[in-house]
């Protein structure tokens, strides 16, 4: 049987796509999966990036339930191809994108990142790095040819069939990347808490921030799923990170999302800093030259003066990635980029004292962590005195969740008339009461509008999932937090 992508895109509601593949894990059937994994390959094989012949494929995957199903899938497809499927096992996303770029070969990892365990997803990586909005089209447009008898009428696969090596160096090679990069004492003095939850590098976070010397505390750890969303911090996260750092032992906490991609780093009392402001640190950290961030972060990066070059993007990995590689082409040396949600990319090797950082150009959470970790200690500053160092300027962001993407494009649709004036108008109407008059409006990746107080409401659907994303930018934390709340009560009332 042969299919197209897109065909089967429509056909079981999985969408495919720069972010990967993502849905319901009961439409990710083995022979969605499969097709999908294909399909990628063979993307690959038609641009001339791969060849088949006795190649690897890398594959990793999270805690989710429906994650070894998944993985399996993939690597049988993979193996049935031609190629070997490497199974990585469970390490983040990172490390195996590490591990895929260092030996020139494609990664897979299997997570569905923050969203609710009922759903997975795919995402993939070119032997050059993360696929870019580029590969879309000539991805969801590859025809694969499935097996007649290889599946099931409810499209699980009719006889198992294991086709992979196993291999732990994607997971250790993330560890070593940076003990051998830091001298071994540079965290001494400091105690961490690790808030591992089910984030698959919980225990690489404890044996990275152990060895370069700080104390580690592990907290929270869990068996079953948690969706924490770095972006979107739950109530519940928050409590737990007050109740720890209330103790008094820590100079931090740490932990990061499902996949262990995106960071999220508290200072001593608990409060977690938004991943914009971690990214600016961070950057801070590495000495950048070049910052390319999506239109939604925080203005403290233009405002605070630190940083030669600062590129504004969609919201998105590809469109980060997009800008460093043409930062790069233009003569940039240390060339980064971070987004709201915490996720750092290191476009450039960053060498210092003859040891050398090779460039990581998908979303890190690790080195954020030690990028405001050691800058803190450098300064002689708590992490919250640290943050203190920037402008006064907050962020927050929330979403609605199962907002169908078509309901939220027909509501930015009546402030999006193409006529300025029209549309200030009608965002005064709706938003008026909660933020005053509308100065500029910014419309590079769904609808931002900075009023004429500098307070900030940047509006726009998620790219992979059914859900309306608010972001909200002001002058206190308290305010940001009530422009998001008002916002998204007004829009689901």
């Amino acid at each position: 049987m042969k299919i197209s992508i897109s065909e089967l895109m429509a056909r079981s509601g999985v969408a495919f796509g720069t972010s990967g593949a993502r849905g319901l894990a009961t439409a990710m059937t083995d022979q969605v999966c499969y097709a999908y994994t294909q399909g990628f390959l063979q993307y690959l094989e038609a641009i001339g990036e791969f060849k088949r012949v006795g190649e690897r494929v890398a594959v990793a995957g999270d805690f989710r339930p429906s994650t070894n199903r998944v993985m399996a899938a993939v690597c049988r497809a993979a193996g049935d191809m031609g190629y070997r499927a490497v199974n990585c096992g469970k390490v983040p996303s990172p490390a195996v994108a590490l591990f895929g770029l260092e030996n020139k070969i494609p990664a897979i990892m299997v997570t569905g990142s923050h969203i609710p365990d009922d759903r997975n997803g795919i995402k993939f990586n070119k032997i050059t790095g993360e696929v870019l909005k580029d590969d879309e089209i000539g991805m969801s447009s590859q025809i694969v040819e499935l097996g007649d008898a290889l599946f099931g009428t409810d499209g699980s696969f009719a006889a198992p069939k294991s086709v992979y090596e196993v291999s732990p160096v994607a997971g250790e090679n993330y560890v070593m990347r940076y003990l051998n990069y830091f001298s071994p004492d540079v965290l001494k003095g400091l105690h961490i808490g690790v808030y591992q939850h089910s984030a698959v590098g919980r225990d690489v976070l404890v044996k990275i921030l152990s060895h370069l010397g700080a104390a580690v505390t592990p907290l929270g750890r869990s068996e079953k799923f948690i969706p924490v969303d770095t972006e979107a911090i739950r109530p519940e996260d928050v409590q737990l990170a007050h109740s720890w750092a209330a103790t008094g032992k820590f100079d931090a906490l740490v932990s990061a999302d499902g996949d262990s991609d995106r960071p999220l780093v508290s200072d001593e009392h608990g409060n977690w800093l938004r991943g914009d402001v971690a990214g600016i640190l961070c950057a801070k950290f590495l000495e950048a030259d070049s910052i390319s961030t999506p239109v939604s972060c925080n203005t403290a990066v233009e405002k605070c003066g630190w940083f030669r070059e600062i590129r504004r993007t969609r919201i998105g990995s590809p469109f980060v990635v997009a800008s460093m590689m043409q930062a790069t082409a233009t003569g940039a040396k240390r060339v980064v980029g971070y987004e709201a949600n915490g996720g750092f990319l290191l476009n450039s090797a960053i060498e210092k004292n003859g040891k050398k950082l090779r460039a990581l150009p998908t979303r890190d959470a690790v080195i954020v962590m030690l990028g405001i970790l050691l800058l803190a200690k450098a300064q002689g500053k708590t992490v919250s005195g640290l943050a203190a160092t920037l402008p006064a300027r907050f962020t927050s962001s929330d979403r609605l969740k199962n907002f169908a993407t078509e309901k939220s494009l027909a509501m930015l649709a009546t402030l999006n008339s193409g006529s300025e004036a029209a549309d200030k108008k009608a965002i005064e109407n709706m938003f008026g009461l909660i933020c005053g008059s509308a100065a500029r409006l910014n419309r590079t990746d769904g609808l931002r509008i900075t009023f004429a107080n500098d307070e900030v409401i940047h509006l726009r659907p998620s790219g992979n999932a059914p859900e309306f994303r608010c972001y909200a930018e002001a002058a206190t934390d308290g305010r940001a937090r009530e422009i998001t709340s008002l916002v998204l009560a007004r829009i689901s009332g």
